[in-house]
């Protein structure tokens, strides 16, 4: 691939003043800083316009995974500062046009988060709006079970790459698993407590810049 996959820090703490803590100590290692759902939810859209205020230099996520209501919460999101915006991939389609169109107005992108059953027809669709971006994830629950990244997830995250999307990777995501996504066109790892609860953040991100150095060398 042409570019290095970039380092995205998910912030889903519950408190903004930790999660603007965290932001301060790990923004000079990092390229995106998410507002993660959790403190969306916890600490309201500001906790979007609060990052940009500290972080201005940085692309910065809005992880609303929006369902319904896209034009209206895409104001909400890119209003404060957002770069890009969450769309759940159960939206329908209007849903995701009208969140669109409110994204390009103030120059941003939307982000269609996969979760749940989609397949490769409804990407060509997302496509066809105009979206160019999506979510691989391996949720919070489905890590707690057990599950791994496997042959069936490098098939998809292959087949998406196909249609021209641009993939950021998500889901428990650690160092060691970098070299599984060698062959796939990775636009960013996102990494929330694997950085944030680290004993030296930092350091962690460090480990993560270095293990991208060496499996996409230019």
């Amino acid at each position: 691939m042409s570019t290095k996959p970039r380092l995205q820090l998910a912030l889903d703490q519950t408190r903004l003043d930790t999660a603007l803590r965290t932001a301060e100590t790990l923004s000079p290692h990092v390229d995106i800083i998410e507002a993660g759902t959790i403190l969306c939810i916890s600490a309201g859209i500001q906790a979007v316009s609060a990052l940009r205020e500290r972080c201005p230099q940085h692309t910065l996520v809005a992880d609303l995974k929006v369902a319904d209501a896209g034009a209206t919460l895409a104001e909400q999101a890119f209003g404060q500062g957002a770069d890009w915006m969450t769309v759940i991939c159960a939206a329908p389609l209007a849903t995701m046009a009208s969140a669109r169109e409110v994204a390009e107005r103030h120059g941003g992108e939307i982000q269609i988060e996969l979760f749940g059953r989609w397949t490769l027809e409804d990407a060509r669709q997302w496509r066809g709006l105009g979206i160019r971006q999506a979510i691989y994830h391996r949720g919070r629950d489905a890590q707690a079970s057990g599950q791994t990244w496997g042959r069936q997830d490098l098939d998809r995250m292959k087949a998406l790459s196909d249609l021209g999307i641009e993939l950021s990777v998500t889901g428990g995501i650690t160092p060691a698993d970098l070299p599984l996504f060698k062959e796939i066109a990775v636009t960013a790892f996102i990494a929330g407590r694997a950085l944030a609860e680290a004993g030296d953040p930092p350091a962690a991100a460090r480990q993560f810049r270095t293990a991208i150095d060496d499996i996409w060398r230019s």
